[in-house]
């Protein structure tokens, strides 16, 4: 039987890097109560702002929630609001010593309206072409410096196609982390979705598989996802294939072990941030185990359990537990 309280113990020792795309999330709450008279659009009056961190911030913000040591990599603008980014995530414990700031990017910001925990409208002020080759030296010459301090336990690519993972970027830190012998776990986007070779965990959903294979299947059992598997690893030679399969819960296959994991029901508010939370738990708990079935397990709870709230919010360490204790333990 699995002490969930030793293993939750354990994660404080974790170190867990995290390179991709920072950004910072705003939230204008406000209430409507009439049509514009300009546009026939509703009038918001707003009543408080909030600030957030999205993205891979929010994947760190998750893993650090969960006690872990976490550093984040990535280029950010030299401007307030990254300015703004890196001081949420410095009062959050984790390290953004190594994160590059340049002065021909902006920080990614997107701000919400919401209204009666709803969102009216999303304002993106971004650049998402890839960085440039010295901003590419500079990250890479940054995690390989962070390495020789001490390497982590997993490094995680989140990739949310902003422009800071490029092909450079993902063949020289999956070489790195291969030298080191650091596991390696992706989150990724349509663009470099065949880019992370010999990853040790590649993490997209039904959709983005479908699409990155070029395939029309509807069916979602053992068989097809299998299928999706060994597609998958005919591209990426990778070691472990963990697929989100949103209300219908998460799939696994690593070599000839494979388990589909139906989800736990919830009263579902906000779907928001629920894949930065999956990521970050199954990452965490490979790293701590090496064993992908309770790591896909326990990540697919958390994943439901963020989804009971409003906005991008991390897991929280206490319920997780509890929830683990409760539905897995045997």
């Amino acid at each position: 039987m699995m002490d969930f309280k030793k293993l939750f113990a354990g994660f404080y020792d974790k170190k867990v890097a995290i390179v991709g795309d920072l950004m910072l999330d705003t939230y204008w709450w406000g209430s409507v109560d009439r049509i514009s008279p300009e546009a026939p659009v509703p009038v918001v009056a707003l009543k408080k702002k909030e600030l957030r961190v999205g993205g891979a911030a929010n994947v760190a913000l998750n893993t650090v929630s969960l006690g872990a040591q976490t550093t984040v990599f990535s280029v950010v603008g030299k401007d307030a609001d990254g300015r703004e980014l890196m001081r949420l995530l410095n009062e959050n414990r984790i390290n953004t010593a190594y994160v590059v700031a340049a002065e021909n990017r902006i920080t990614t910001n997107k701000t919400r309206i919401m209204s009666r925990n709803q969102q009216m409208m999303r304002l993106d002020a971004e650049i998402t072409a890839d960085i440039d080759a010295a901003d590419e030296t500079r990250l890479i010459n940054q995690v390989a410096a962070y390495f020789k301090a001490g390497s982590p336990d997993i490094l995680i690519f989140e990739d949310y196609n902003k422009g800071v993972l490029t092909t450079r970027v993902i063949r020289e830190l999956i070489a790195l982390c291969k030298e080191y012998g650091v596991a390696t776990s992706v989150d990724p986007k349509k663009k470099h979705f065949l880019s992370f070779q010999g990853v040790t965990i590649f993490k997209p959903n039904l959709k983005e598989v479908r699409e990155g294979l070029n395939l029309l299947e509807d069916a979602i059992d053992l068989q097809t996802l299998s299928h999706m598997h060994k597609g998958l690893q005919s591209h990426l030679q990778h070691k472990i294939s963990f697929i989100t399969l949103s209300e219908k819960g998460v799939f696994y296959q690593q070599g000839d072990e494979q388990k589909l994991i139906p989800t736990h029901v919830r009263n579902i508010a906000d779907v928001s941030g629920a894949g930065d939370t999956v990521i970050a738990v199954a990452s965490l708990v490979y790293a701590s185990t090496r064993n992908m079935l309770l790591a896909a397990e326990m990540a697919n709870i958390a994943g439901g359990l963020v989804c009971e709230e409003v906005g991008t919010v991390p897991i929280d360490r206490q319920k997780l537990l509890h929830e683990c204790e409760l539905l897995l333990g045997r």
